[in-house]
């Protein structure tokens, strides 16, 4: 193992905080553990479709996020890639915190298996997904803000 696991994990928050999309995702938050992550994001109208809901590109993000980090808490060494994701929509939002958990499935040596499972405020079940995603060759080391402190 390349790195003690729970500062892998606080180094995998930042990573997720400090890119670059995530300002399109103002005040969202993640915790992840072993096999497993959790990030929450208030309901903002600027995430809404034509129907006043959260659209489900938001959806999307927050599933293979959750699942994406739950694998990559269990990979130290190199950045994992997403190779596939199959989202099932629910029911609509427009209010409150969503909160997706993501948990890792099935792992192999260079493939893996996650599912996260998007809640909304009342704890109602919203959304689904399930994700593939393999070992790159890139260290995590490489990446500029893995181990690099970023700002609140």
């Amino acid at each position: 193992m390349s790195t003690e696991p729970k500062a892998h994990y606080r180094k995998l928050e930042k990573l997720y905080l400090s890119a670059n999309v995530q300002q399109l995702f103002s005040g969202s938050s993640i915790e992840v553990a072993h096999g497993k992550a959790e990030i929450k994001l208030p309901v903002d109208p600027k995430y809404f479709h034509g129907a006043q809901a959260i659209h489900g590109a938001t959806y999307f993000k927050l599933l293979d996020d959750a699942a994406y980090f739950a694998v990559a808490s269990l990979v130290t060494d190199v950045f994992i890639v997403t190779s596939s994701f199959q989202i099932n929509l629910l029911r609509p939002v427009n209010s409150g915190t969503l909160r997706a958990v993501g948990t890792v499935r099935s792992s192999g040596k260079n493939l893996f298996i996650a599912e996260a499972t998007l809640y909304n405020e009342k704890g109602k079940e919203v959304a689904f997904g399930t994700g593939q995603f393999m070992r790159t060759a890139q260290p995590w080391v490489s990446l500029e803000n893995y181990d690099s402190e970023i700002s609140s």
